[in-house]
């Protein structure tokens, strides 16, 4: 959330510095240090009540921390029409996000359990999106499989939540963790191609 002080003149002087903390926070995320207001500001070399400014808490600062991930789709150019092979490279892909992003997608997911306060952007439906497109040429070749639904239960089955329970819980390893999200999200394609195919026809 943008605060009115960096909406007040300088505003590209403002911008550079609000993202040299929150640059700061994602560095001692990834080393494993959940950082305060003070310890993101010497980290990004800026005075403490300057930081202040621009993040009156830790939690607002944490909450900035969260990744920006803005690709309208995870496949790539001249992707086949065959479906598990979009979906595993999407899968795949995903799975890189949450590799790359686990530290500050789990403080994030931490924030999004507190009660009573603002909630990151966690939750916009957008890896959904990105495996519905996988699951697209279904509308055409299976047209009684609901494709919204099937991305949802597949996104039940991957992403940080299930990473953290596979890895923290189950003890796998982080690529198996990975590996075992993978195959439970092409066992739920495979039982809606087989309810599809096993549904009498009018």
């Amino acid at each position: 959330m943008v605060v009115p002080y960096e909406s007040t003149g300088r505003r590209a002087q403002k911008a550079r510095t609000r993202e040299a903390l929150v640059a700061a926070t994602r560095r001692l995320l990834a080393d494993g240090i959940d950082p305060t207001v003070e310890q993101a500001a010497a980290q990004a070399r800026i005075s403490r009540t300057t930081a202040y400014r621009y993040f009156p808490s830790r939690r607002a600062l944490l909450l900035a921390a969260h990744p920006e991930i803005v690709q309208p789709s995870l496949l790539p150019a001249g992707a086949p029409d065959d479906v598990p092979t979009r979906l595993d490279l999407v899968l795949r892909a995903f799975a890189r996000v949450n590799l790359d992003w686990e530290p500050q997608l789990r403080t994030s997911l931490r924030l999004s359990l507190e009660p009573g306060a603002e909630q990151p952007v966690l939750r916009q439906g957008r890896a959904i999106g990105w495996i519905e497109e996988a699951l697209l040429p279904l509308r055409g070749t299976h047209p009684g499989i609901d494709t919204r639904r099937l991305a949802i239960a597949i996104r039940a089955t991957t992403g940080i939540e299930s990473l953290i329970w596979l890895t923290d819980i189950a003890g796998l390893s982080r690529d198996d963790a990975v590996s075992l999200m993978r195959d439970s999200a092409h066992a739920l394609l495979t039982a809606a191609l087989y309810r599809s195919r096993s549904t009498p026809t009018a």
